[in-house]
């Protein structure tokens, strides 16, 4: 059984920087597609940015438009750990953050909420304006 554990969530004021860790167990981590999905209160879970490991350290990484830029995924397979580096953070990122893991992609972006059959507890991101 998969399970994922997110910290680094908080208050920060508009422009500052956060990162979110998100610890995985229970399988193989390094074939599978790891995700940060966020959900803002009234709104529905959307995706925010995916990463694929191709072979030794080289990754893939997708992101939303809204984030391109400022937010960086990356993960480390030797310690079952992915991580979301956010910069220049917004008002409009307030959203509870969601580590997610999928077995299969049905895209190469791999960016539906349905492809992920594993999803951690959540960690709470507040941006203050």
């Amino acid at each position: 059984q998969v399970q994922l554990v997110e910290s680094g969530g908080g208050l920060v004021q508009a422009g500052g920087s956060l990162r979110l860790s998100c610890a995985a167990s229970g399988r193989t981590f390094s074939s599978y597609r790891m995700a940060w999905f966020r959900q803002a209160p009234g709104k529905e879970r959307e995706f925010v940015a995916t990463v694929k490991w191709i072979s030794g350290s080289t990754y893939v990484a997708y992101y939303t438009d809204s984030v391109k830029g400022r937010f960086t995924i990356s993960r480390d397979n030797s310690k079952n750990m992915v991580y979301l580096q956010m910069n220049s953070l917004k008002a409009e990122d307030t959203a509870v953050y969601y580590c997610a893991l999928a077995q299969y992609c049905s895209t190469d972006e791999c960016g539906f909420k349905n492809d992920y059959g594993y999803w951690g507890q959540g960690t709470q991101v507040t941006v203050s304006s």
